[in-house]
């Protein structure tokens, strides 16, 4: 597969930053990986695992140089990060992110994000019930949807770039707009709710007619 990027920064060593990184690796699809989490134990473990090229102790200086980096923490300290990266994000690099909500992922961040830079969020619909940076593995976004949400006038080469980059990983890519994507995921997010309470309308009509 051909490198979609020189120098990629995953923020945070969970199990879709993990996973990222090893399919990363299998595909070549950049020059070189760094990672970074707030924690050091997962800074530690992926160290010993190898996963990434270089493990940074700092946000600042994973992103130096980065042409891609992913925001790979919780929604929730998105926004903080993002503006604490902000000055040390290199022209012309693109920054996404890994989320599941993407209208406050997108409201905090953006006001962070320098002129030059392609912010291009993210949500790769993939996931095992583990987490940390032993969790991860090369095949977790094999033919699993990658949702990407460009904002108006983002550049086409960036986008086209990032959509390469998730199928080389193994992902289907789709592109939504932010309000249907939280609206889809809204519904979704219901369905076993759904599904339990029409089975117990199923359950209660047989009995009526078996009774």
């Amino acid at each position: 597969m051909k490198e979609a990027y020189g120098r990629v920064a995953l923020l945070g060593l969970g199990l879709v930053a993990s996973s990222m990184a090893h399919a990363i690796r299998r595909a070549g699809l950049a020059g070189e990986i760094v990672g970074t989490a707030k924690s050091g134990e997962s800074r530690e473990i992926t160290r010993e695992l190898g996963f990434c090229d270089i493990v940074t102790d700092t946000l600042a200086d994973a992103v130096e140089g980065a042409d891609l980096v992913v925001l790979a923490m919780p929604v929730g300290v998105m926004g903080a990060v993002a503006c604490e990266i902000g000055p040390h994000l290199k022209p012309g690099a693109t920054l996404t992110d890994v989320g599941s909500v993407k209208r406050a992922v997108i409201e905090a961040v953006t006001p962070h994000v320098p002129e030059g830079v392609h912010f291009i969020p993210g949500h790769p619909l993939a996931g095992t019930e583990h987490s940390g940076p032993r969790s991860g593995f090369a095949e977790l976004f094999e033919n699993r949807w990658c949702i990407l949400l460009p904002a108006s006038g983002t550049d086409p080469d960036a986008l086209a770039r990032l959509k390469e980059f998730w199928r080389g990983m193994g992902a289907n890519v789709e592109e939504m707009d932010v309000d249907h994507h939280d609206l889809v995921l809204a519904v979704t997010s219901h369905c076993p709710h759904l599904i339990a309470y029409t089975m117990v309308g199923v359950a209660d009509d047989l009995r009526r007619v078996t009774d």
